[in-house]
């Protein structure tokens, strides 16, 4: 483990009591409680040890079976360092999280989108509205409870000239596809039968 991370999760440790750090495969996880999110992100920026000034990216990850389904995870880069951290914090459906534009403005749009494709509340956030799918979308694409199919079909009317929004309709029921069987397509090295 480098010895630069170690001495940056024990100073992010000090500087608040309701950080946890983990280490996994080299690299350092400061896990947060929603409440000091912007302290920590701010400490990690100003520090003089961390210097934390590249704002790399936003992603999420949705749990259905925890009662805080969500994980936000921000990935930061100090290249004066040469380290990267991510700062972990989890919510739920209802409770937002602090708005990181405060003290990274390039997360502005990074939270659109995990608003858009996940349902998280960026609270402070000034423009929060859809990025990626249409206005009138119902639902967020990438919750793991999201239908596959969706709800609605969007497609263009050429008799009309224009965009027509249908609810899904699947003419044929689901199948389950035997791939070991010689009548589902060409053999492949592998697919033998067992048996």
């Amino acid at each position: 483990m480098d010895e630069a991370l170690k001495s940056i999760a024990e100073k992010a440790l000090a500087a608040d009591a309701g950080v946890e750090a983990r280490f996994a495969f080299g690299e350092l996880l400061l896990l947060a409680p929603p409440d000091r999110l912007i302290a920590l992100l701010t400490f990690l920026r100003d520090d003089p040890d961390c210097q934390f000034v590249c704002f790399t990216d936003i992603t999420a990850g949705d749990y259905p079976e925890r009662e805080k389904r969500f994980e936000i995870v921000y990935q930061l880069l100090s290249p004066r360092k040469n380290a990267r951290v991510r700062v972990k914090v989890s919510t739920d459906e209802a409770t937002p999280v602090a708005s990181a534009i405060s003290v990274f403005p390039a997360a502005n749009w990074y939270e659109r989108e995990v608003y858009d494709l996940f349902g998280v509340l960026f609270d402070g956030h000034p423009d929060l509205r859809r990025l990626l799918t249409d206005y009138g979308f119902e639902g967020h694409p990438l919750r793991k409870d999201f239908p596959m199919t969706g709800f609605v079909e969007v497609r263009y009317d050429e008799e009309e000239k224009r965009v027509r929004y249908e609810p899904v309709k699947l003419t044929q029921e689901f199948r389950r596809f035997d791939f070991l069987s010689p009548w589902e397509g060409a053999p492949l090295p592998g697919d033998e039968k067992a048996g």
